[in-house]
């Protein structure tokens, strides 16, 4: 229950990402607004995650779960009856709250559940919920009625039955005082956490910027290469991301952590190059879409991996009290690369030299931290390897004397 939730946050986040171009005709809006919008939400997770990501530790997982819930229908009433770009970016800062304040109580609540599998449907259930959210927006854009509303009819009963879902089950942790203090933020990191954290970091950081070019800027460069407004089209890059992120995280769930990170480091650099080659033939043939469908899916192995990875590499490091504040961290992280990169990139289409010229620098940025994250996951190695050698090395040394002293 709790991992549907998480999808159906996830895939309400992802819904307008095929809506944008029927706003940007009716209301007449710039890419900028366009990222902005996209950027407001990543920028609400955050100050939510900030705030609120630790009080389900303390007042337990329900109330905050229903409280999310509650705030995401509201946002979905307000999609509805939007009429303009004040309400779309009141929406998605509602959207965004709420998200905030629900996946750092439903991550914490599955990992409560069964560390195993919660692990697991931390990394897959956001993937699913993205890919499934963008993929019927567009299906429901361009071939059913009202397309800048049922979506979020749909949604807004899927959040209706789920309130009455979690009021249904049971608790999963105790309340303990200190609430009040826990919204105060703090950057603080449980000190066994930090060394995998500085691993994680830039590789999430990375992958989920990558998610915001192509929730940001994916249809324009879609409409470019294929010369097509079609809904679907537009909504195709990242579902073809989420889709096979998701595949990355179901085929490589037994693997070695480190070894889930090189593969998410190897793959994003080979999808990244693929996708900007493809953009910077600006031909808009179809050796071009193909290459940028196909650099997508790369890069969305890649992003899958990476941030399944990127969990399984920090969490098992704190105490069972600390998971919701080490989650809501990572997903800062995650979501600082998800908007800001966006915002900027927006500018610079608008301001700067273009999209294709923005596109390129955006992804040899995320090239660059990509290489930043494998410098430091071979440091740690090195580091490992020298450690076991000393512990290897200390029993022999000890050794020596005691024979010594048997044969005197």
């Amino acid at each position: 229950m709790l991992a549907s939730i998480t999808t159906s946050l996830l895939a309400s986040s992802s819904a307008p990402t095929p809506l944008y171009a029927i706003y940007q005709q009716h209301w007449g809006f710039s890419p900028i607004t366009i990222t902005v919008v996209f950027g407001v939400y990543a920028i609400a997770v955050l100050s939510s995650l900030l705030f609120f990501g630790k009080v389900s530790d303390h007042v337990g997982r329900r109330p905050i779960l229903v409280t999310a819930l509650i705030v995401q229908a509201l946002a979905m009433i307000v999609f509805i009856t939007a009429g303009d770009v004040g309400a779309l970016l009141a929406a998605r800062v509602l959207q965004g709250l709420s998200t905030g304040a629900g996946v750092g109580a439903l991550g914490a609540g599955m990992l409560d559940i069964d560390v195993r599998k919660g692990g697991f449907l931390n990394s897959f259930t956001p993937l699913v919920g993205t890919m499934g959210g963008v993929l019927t927006a567009s299906l429901v854009v361009q071939y059913l009625p009202a397309p800048t509303r049922l979506i979020y009819a749909v949604l807004l009963g899927v959040f209706v039955l789920q309130v009455l879902a979690v009021l249904a089950v049971k608790e999963t942790v105790s309340r303990k005082p200190g609430a009040l203090a826990s919204m105060v933020p703090e950057f603080k990191l449980p000190r066994s956490a930090r060394a995998s954290v500085a691993i994680a970091a830039p590789v999430m950081f990375a992958v989920w910027a990558l998610n915001g070019l192509y929730g940001a800027l994916g249809p324009a460069i879609t409409r470019t290469l294929v010369h097509s407004s079609s809904a679907v089209w537009g909504g195709m890059p990242l579902f073809i991301v989420a889709g096979f992120a998701g595949l990355a995280v179901v085929t490589l769930r037994s693997a070695g952590t480190r070894t889930m990170m090189l593969i998410s480091i190897g793959t994003l650099i080979v999808g990244v190059v693929i996708t900007l080659l493809s953009i910077a033939s600006g031909s808009g043939g179809s050796s071009s879409a193909v290459g940028f469908f196909a650099g997508s899916a790369i890069s969305g192995f890649g992003f899958g991996s990476g941030f399944q990875g990127g969990i399984r590499l920090v969490v098992p490091q704190v105490e069972p009290h600390e998971r919701a504040g080490i989650l809501s961290f990572l997903y800062v992280v995650c979501y600082v690369g998800l908007g800001v990169p966006a915002v900027i990139a927006g500018v610079l289409v608008v301001h700067g030299g273009g999209l294709v010229r923005t596109s390129l620098e955006y992804g040899i940025t995320v090239i660059v931290l990509a290489l930043a994250a494998l410098a430091g996951l071979v440091r740690s190695s090195r580091r490992s390897h020298r450690g076991l050698a000393i512990q290897q090395a200390a029993p022999r040394a000890e050794a020596v004397p005691a024979a010594q002293a048997s044969k005197g």
